[in-house]
This record gives C-alpha cells, sequence and structure tokens, in this order.
C-alpha cells in the first residue's frame, strides 16, 4: 500500500486513552492506537503525535479550583507528559522507535523541543511525540499540534476522535446529524463549526494545513487515513 501522506501530525485528545474508564489511562486503548500507529509507520509513513491531558488535567475554571488559569494550563501541560511517556512505552513494547520532546525541559524523561532534531528523528523512522503543549499557558494541545505540524512540514494533521468525522451538530445527541466529507476552512468557520479552537484552525488556514478528522477508535482506520481512502472529514483551502 502506497500512503497519500509521507509525514502526517497525529492528534489525540486526552479523554480518548480513558477508553471506558472516567479517568487515567486504558491499557486497551494504548495497545490499539500504538498498533494502529505501527502499521502506518511499516509503509514509510512519518509520524508525529501530540496528545492532550484531559483524562489526567484539564485547565478548569479559576473560581470553582482556586487555581489561577495560567498554573492551572501548567498542570495540563505536565499531564501531556504523562500520557506521552505512557504512549511511548506501549509504541516500544511493539517494536516502534520513538522519541519523547517536551516543550518543557525536563531532561530526564524527555528531550527537549528542536525543530531540526525532530525532523531528522522523524527522517529515521523514528515516531516524534510532541509533550507539554507548547510550553506557553493559554494554548490548547490543538494549537501545539498545528504549531508542531506547521514546524516540521506535515502534509496533514490526522485528529483521531470518537467520531466518524465533523458533522452540522452533535451526532451522539441528535441522530439526523449531517456529515460533511469536505469543507473549507472559510465553509466551518461560517458554520461555526468546532473542530478546533480558532488559534489551531487560523494556523492551519494560513500554512495550507489539511485537517482529516475520523475515527480513531475504529481499529484499521488510520492507515486508511493515510492512504487516502474517504474516511472522516477532510479541511482543506479548497
Amino acid at each position: 500500500m502506497l500512503p497519500k501522506y509521507k509525514r502526517v501530525l497525529l492528534k489525540l485528545s486526552g479523554e480518548s486513552l480513558m477508553g471506558e474508564k472516567s479517568f487515567g489511562l486504558d491499557p486497551q486503548m494504548l495497545a490499539q492506537y500504538a498498533q494502529d500507529i505501527k502499521s502506518i509507520t511499516d509503509i514509510g509513513v512519518q509520524v508525529a503525535l501530540v496528545i492532550g491531558g484531559g483524562n489526567i488535567y484539564r485547565g478548569m475554571n479559576e473560581k470553582e479550583t482556586g487555581i489561577e488559569r495560567a498554573q492551572g494550563d501548567y498542570m495540563g501541560m505536565l499531564a501531556t507528559v504523562i500520557n506521552g511517556i505512557a504512549m511511548q512505552s506501549m509504541l516500544e513494547k511493539v517494536g516502534v522507535k520513538t522519541r519523547l520532546q517536551s516543550a518543557i525541559r525536563m531532561d530526564q524523561v524527555a528531550e527537549p523541543f528542536i525543530r531540526r532534531r525532530a525532523i531528522r528523528h522523524l527522517e529515521k523512522g523514528r515516531v516524534v511525540i510532541f509533550g507539554a503543549g507548547t510550553g506557553n499557558p493559554y494554548f490548547t494541545t490543538d494549537t501545539a499540534g498545528s504549531l508542531r505540524a506547521v514546524e516540521i512540514s506535515a502534509d496533514a494533521i490526522l485528529k483521531g476522535t470518537r467520531v466518524d468525522g465533523i458533522y452540522d451538530s452533535d451526532p451522539e445527541k441528535n441522530p439526523e446529524a449531517k456529515k460533511f466529507e469536505t469543507l473549507t476552512f472559510a465553509e466551518a468557520i461560517s458554520k461555526n463549526l468546532k473542530v478546533m479552537d480558532m488559534t489551531a484552525f487560523t494556523l492551519c488556514q494560513e500554512n495550507k494545513m489539511p485537517i482529516i478528522v475520523f475515527d480513531m477508535n475504529t481499529p484499521g482506520n488510520l492507515i486508511h487515513v493515510v492512504a487516502g481512502k474517504p474516511i472522516g472529514t477532510l479541511v482543506n483551502n479548497e
């Protein structure tokens, strides 16, 4: 199988790693994701990975927690590193070489993020996991994923979710929701579709970075997406 996309950034939510649990990590989800990622590295696709931290901690309302926004965001960044270490361990268990890079220095567990080094790892066939978001508060992991995708010159962002694309309303609540096969960035903005937060979305639009939103929880979907099969929803400038 020849991949349509040679270098991709795979964005996963922290919540996706919970599986059926209400908190933390589900080893079965980690194992499934590791096998799916291995399947595309085996056909020569270069993979970078950004994982959210919402399964462990997400920035909450300051009035409710008493923790100021910036501090809460740093806590969320540390949660993404925990998820990155877990994913790294599972990938290496199935024989995939990895590197974990952190936007916040923690030399005992991760390399610092260095763009040229990250690209070199990808060229050598290693999966590069980017942890700690952008290293700055007030930015989401969607923005981190978009920024890293642009920095490494990825061919596309693959946003793995638990639904099979973008709909005009929540398909889990509305059985009549209509799925979009393709969208332009302008259409997604005008329809107020919550694909990513606005900072991340605008960054992709300005840099002509296509986004594919697809169901990551169905085993085998990832390899079909990188092969160019019409799975999920494609958002681009055309």
